[in-house]
């Protein structure tokens, strides 16, 4: 299972037209043990910096990260 630390994250309001649909949603920075990073959606609970988090599922292409 891939874990990860919320870095930074913000909210989307004013998503772009493909998202519009799922506005508002919650988008992170999270940085994984081998200390890399990636922006992913979070799905589920909102998470803050600091938390952990669970990699949960890929979604044409778009990562999804759920709180730990």
């Amino acid at each position: 299972m891939k874990t990860a630390t919320v870095y930074t994250e913000t909210v989307v309001y004013a998503a772009p037209e493909q998202f519009v649909a799922d506005a508002p949603y919650q988008l992170a920075i999270v940085v994984h043990e081998d200390a890399s990073r990636a922006t992913v959606r979070i799905a589920g609970d909102r998470v803050s910096i600091g938390d952990r988090v669970t990699f949960t599922e890929d979604r044409n292409g778009i990562p999804f990260y759920s709180k730990a």
